[in-house]
């Protein structure tokens, strides 16, 4: 004969307080999912991404870590930006963005020159050297030349890399069309290309740059690197457009 089993009063009691549980746990989930709207809630995460990267790697955060400290569900994350590499690639564009506002500084795009530019970029990488944790490497095993700046660390790292290049090399290619809009220029240069060569090697320079202490030859291979830049975008040693190229 089959039994039934005997629901006690101290059983029922039990029954409902696990249910009270999963339904509080639920509902506080629920709670913080939708705590921000979705403009906010963006903004948390990348400003939680952006402090967690820089200080203690890409490869040392976990989803989970950046939800914590930005205050929202680890799964608003993934809604909102699919992936780690997605979310790293946003930092990537506001670094690139930083960058943009240190060598631009609201002078006319015209009137800029590689020197100008490149000096300025040069002093921002040295001031905000967290790129080294967003890619999880650093320079002081010496210079690693022949690869751009964060891929060598770790292969994961390439969508800072690749979003901060992009972000940068649409703006000088923007600037430099102005100059030589203004100021001639060479006739067959192809710009955006240009631009992209550029970068790779700046990017190389400024590793070889933070990668030693001495100062003659950080200053060395910055003037090479700006008379090297100008050369390509077809400027003298002063910083002046060769019209007739």
């Amino acid at each position: 004969m089959a039994t039934r089993a005997i629901e006690t009063p101290a059983k029922r009691r039990a029954t409902t307080i696990v249910a009270d549980a999963v339904k509080a746990a639920v509902a506080k989930a629920d709670c913080r999912a939708r705590r921000y709207d979705p403009a906010e809630t963006r903004q948390r995460v990348l400003a939680a991404a952006n402090m967690l990267f820089s200080t203690k790697g890409y490869g040392a955060t976990g989803t989970a870590d950046i939800a914590r400290e930005a205050d929202v569900s680890e799964g608003s994350i993934f809604y909102h930006f699919g992936s780690k590499r997605n979310l790293l690639a946003d930092i990537g564009r506001m670094y690139g963005e930083s960058m943009i506002e240190v060598m631009w500084q609201g002078d006319p795009l015209e009137d800029l020159e590689p020197g100008i530019v490149l000096r300025r970029a040069f002093e921002f990488m040295s001031q905000h050297r967290e790129w080294e944790n967003y890619t999880d490497t650093g320079c002081d095993t010496g210079a690693k030349m022949g690869k751009p700046a964060g891929i060598h660390g770790n292969p994961e790292a390439e969508p800072f890399y690749l979003s901060s290049r992009d972000t940068v090399c649409a703006w000088t290619t923007k600037q430099h069309e102005a100059a030589y809009a203004k100021h001639g220029g060479p006739a067959n240069l192809n710009v955006p290309i240009a631009s992209a060569l550029t970068y790779a090697v700046v990017g190389n320079a400024i590793e070889a740059v933070m990668s030693t202490t001495d100062e003659a030859e950080r200053t060395a291979i910055i003037d090479e690197t700006i008379r090297f830049v100008r050369a390509a975008y077809g400027y003298d040693d002063n910083g002046q457009l060769l019209t007739c190229i």
